[in-house]
């Protein structure tokens, strides 16, 4: 399905010229921004999480780090 958006002229051109330079159709090229986009929104947030980790997430890092590499076959 197809819709139309308004944009102006100035932004569809490039768009189009980007889209041009990568050999995608318009629509490819805003999908791979947008995924892109979303990917980073995700990747700043896990950023965001990390940092703000207490000791406790630390405290239990630490054993579950150590217990996955105690070095028995199998495990």
């Amino acid at each position: 399905m197809a819709t139309t958006i308004k944009v102006s002229v100035e932004l569809c051109d490039r768009i189009n010229r980007a889209a041009q330079e990568r050999r995608l159709a318009a629509a490819g090229l805003i999908e791979r921004l947008l995924d892109a986009h979303e990917r980073r929104q995700r990747m700043e947030g896990f950023g965001r999480a990390f940092r703000g980790a207490d000791a406790a997430y630390w405290d239990e890092f630490r054993s579950w780090d150590v217990t996955l590499d105690d070095g028995l076959p199998g495990e």
